[in-house]
Order: structure tokens, then C-alpha cells, then sequence
């Protein structure tokens, strides 16, 4: 038997913090409905849990995807339970663990007391709830299935909030083993070969030619490090203005598909948030040509969003969304033979999930490849700069014992 933590709502709204010891969580929640409660979070007190506050730093008013997420898994439970909307808002108002995200929750209550929907209400924080959010719940709304809906919404993010966790994690160790990389070779050539290059001049010695070329170097770094500084600040704020513009973006999206090894794992990581964002919202009842129009925005390589718009003209000719498709060029060939046998069966939204979540494995796949080539690449590329250096200041060593005494 173990301990869970749970937080639940009585009928009257209140809410109940606690510790059970049960089987397993289903036991926990069975409980709490016989005591009268409503149970919204259930976790191992062992375990990494969602019932304990993070550190909440003043100037941290963001409200994060994470929050946006457990706010919808919360309502889902609290509306499918039979709670009314107003009152389920009011108890995730308390609940909220970030105040920005309990004052949006506050002010879309105020909405809905007033007449408005939720959709409405949640419209008016496009940078809290995205467009595809929005639309999502107006289309349960207008289908009386706000409740199904709101679980399509928490499994999408979800979904989604795993991937990008996937690859950052998957990104730390490279990322620092290059920064300790970079960090040792400025030490190396910053501190350590000027004291090396100042006991030679001491001694009246000439220096070794790699000494010579790492001196040099490192003089360069020393001397015009303000022109480097300002040079990169000069290139990255060109790049900056370049990629702003329209057509800046679209060539610079189409350069990054065309990397090696990188740009097929762009690609599939875009067709799989455009697939699992289209299916989510037919499944959800969004008409097809306004659900294009949405992931047009949700598509973050402009290269390939570029594409949607003449995808869409094709569907509103009835040429249907597999062909325009085809004629893009952008999407692989499985994810074009799913959609069309999907579209020819009449489950277009379940198969371009089923394609999602092919990719979105794909991704998985690729990121691991790529890691498993670039840890050794970069861990030998540093041993031998390192190595290099090193093995230039033992030679200095070495030809202080042929000066004669």
C-alpha cells in the first residue's frame, strides 16, 4: 500500500488537501467520492507531483505551458464530473499555482457570469491560450461536448509538451559538454600561454612555432576582443532584421530544411505538429478550410507554411487535401499514402493522428541518432583542440633543456 496525495472539492466548492494510503490512484479517487469529495489530483507522495508549489519568483509573471496544461486537465475533470462551468473556474482560480495564470482564470469567470462564452472568455488571452485553443472550445461548445473536447485539448498538449521535453533533455549533455569544451580552450589560450610565452621572452628564448600560433591567437583574442564582440553583435543583428522579414524567414526556413542530417528531422517534427494539430481539430468538429487557416499559424518553419495556403485553394476546388498535398513537395511520402487512405476512408482526422504519432517517434529516433553521432564528434573535436594546446606548452617544456647553461 502505498501514500497518495490528493487534492479534492466538496460540493460546496471548498477545497481538501490530504495524504491515503491506497493500491493505486483509482482506489484513492473511489474513496474520496464516498467521502463526498471530488477528486481533481492524485499522485504518489514519493513521486514528482503537481500538488507541490514551485518557487514563484516576483519577476516570473509568465504564464507557462505546463500551467495552461494542468489548468485543462483539471477543468476536464471538474466538467465532466457535472461541476457547472462557473464553478469549476472559480476552484481552478484557487488552485492555480501561478497567480498571472489565477488572474486570466478570474477575468474569463467575470466573461462568462456576463454573458459570454468561454471561448470568448479565453480569446481574450491569445498569448495564454493559442488560437487552436480557442477554437477548440468553440467548436464543444457549438456541439455540446465541451467536456470531450477539453480532454482532446489536455491529451494534444500533452502530446505535444512530452516531445519538446524529449529534446531538450536529449540536448543538455551536448550543450554543456560544449560549453566546459569552449570554456577550457579560453582558459588555455587566454591565461595559460601568455605566462608561458612571458617566461621565454624571460629567458631570452625563441618561442616553438605552435607556442608562436597559439601566442598569436591568444594576442588576437586579448587585443580585439571589443572588434569580435561587436562584429557578432553586427552579424546576429542582421540575421535578426533578415529573419523578421517575410521573405527573409521563408529563405532562411528553406536553408534549415536543406541541412544535413538536421533538415529531415525539421521536416518531420513540422509534419508531425501540422498532422496532430489538423486531426485534433477535425476530430473536434473545426470545419477543414477554417482548421487549415489555424495551422498555418501553429506551423513554425514559414518554409513549409508557406505551402498551407495553396493546400487549402486546392481543397476549396475540391481537388480534396491529399492531392494539393502531393503537389507541395514538403511532406514525405508515408505521411501523403496515410492521408490519402485516411481521406478515402472518411477517418482523415484519426489517420493524420496515427501520422503524428509515427513522426513524432521518427523524431524520437532521429534525435538519438543525432546525439550518438555529435557527443563523440564534439568530444573528439575538443580533445584534440585541448590536446593540441597541451601538447604545444609540453614541447615549450621540452625545448627549455636544450639552452645551454
Amino acid at each position: 500500500m502505498a501514500a497518495y496525495l490528493y487534492k479534492a472539492s466538496s460540493m460546496d466548492g471548498k477545497m481538501v488537501e490530504g495524504t491515503m494510503g491506497a493500491n493505486d490512484g483509482s482506489a484513492v479517487s473511489i474513496k474520496l467520492r464516498d467521502m463526498g469529495l471530488l477528486p481533481i489530483l492524485v499522485d504518489l507522495a514519493s513521486g514528482k507531483t503537481g500538488l507541490r508549489r514551485e518557487i514563484e519568483w516576483p519577476w516570473k509573471k509568465r504564464v507557462r505551458r505546463k500551467d495552461i496544461l494542468i489548468f485543462t486537465q483539471e477543468l476536464h475533470t471538474l466538467v465532466r464530473s457535472g461541476f457547472p462551468l462557473d464553478r469549476s473556474l472559480a476552484v481552478l482560480a484557487q488552485l492555480a499555482e501561478s497567480e498571472a495564470l489565477s488572474v486570466v482564470i478570474q477575468d474569463v469567470l467575470k466573461e462568462i457570469k456576463g454573458g459570454k462564452s468561454l471561448s470568448d472568455g479565453l480569446g481574450k488571452y491569445p498569448e495564454v491560450f493559442p488560437k487552436i485553443y480557442v477554437n477548440m472550445v468553440k467548436a464543444g461548445e457549438a456541439g455540446g461536448v465541451l467536456d470531450e473536447i477539453l480532454g482532446r485539448i489536455a491529451s494534444f498538449l500533452e502530446t505535444s509538451d512530452n516531445l519538446r521535453s524529449y529534446m531538450v533533455g536529449a540536448l543538455i549533455y551536448p550543450v554543456l559538454l560544449g560549453i566546459v569544451g569552449v570554456v577550457s580552450v579560453a582558459i588555455l589560450t587566454l591565461f595559460v600561454v601568455p605566462k608561458f610565452a612571458t617566461i621565454f621572452h624571460d629567458m631570452g628564448m625563441p618561442l616553438p612555432v605552435p607556442m608562436i600560433i597559439l601566442k598569436a591567437c591568444s594576442d588576437i583574442l586579448t587585443g580585439y576582443w571589443w572588434l569580435i564582440l561587436v562584429s557578432a553583435a553586427l552579424v546576429i543583428s542582421y540575421l535578426r532584421r533578415f529573419r523578421a522579414s517575410t521573405e527573409g524567414r521563408v529563405r532562411w526556413d528553406r536553408w534549415a530544411l536543406r541541412l544535413p542530417l538536421l533538415g529531415k528531422v525539421l521536416q518531420k517534427i513540422e509534419v508531425a505538429r501540422f498532422s496532430r494539430t489538423l486531426g485534433t481539430l477535425l476530430h473536434s468538429g473545426v470545419p477543414l478550410l477554417q482548421a487549415m487557416t489555424i495551422v498555418r499559424e501553429v506551423i513554425a518553419n514559414q518554409a513549409i507554411a508557406s505551402m498551407i495556403e495553396p493546400i487549402r485553394n486546392g481543397i476549396k476546388k475540391g481537388e480534396g487535401i491529399s492531392h494539393p498535398m502531393k503537389q507541395s513537395g514538403v511532406f514525405p511520402p508515408l505521411s501523403m499514402h496515410l492521408v490519402e487512405v485516411g481521406e478515402e476512408s472518411g477517418k482523415l482526422d484519426s489517420m493524420l493522428i496515427q501520422v503524428a504519432d509515427v513522426y513524432d517517434n521518427e523524431v524520437r529516433n532521429a534525435i538519438k541518432g543525432l546525439i550518438a553521432f555529435f557527443e563523440p564528434a564534439l568530444i573528439l573535436v575538443m580533445g584534440i583542440i585541448i590536446g593540441t594546446i597541451v601538447v604545444s606548452m609540453l614541447m615549450a617544456i621540452f625545448s627549455i633543456q636544450d639552452v645551454p647553461l
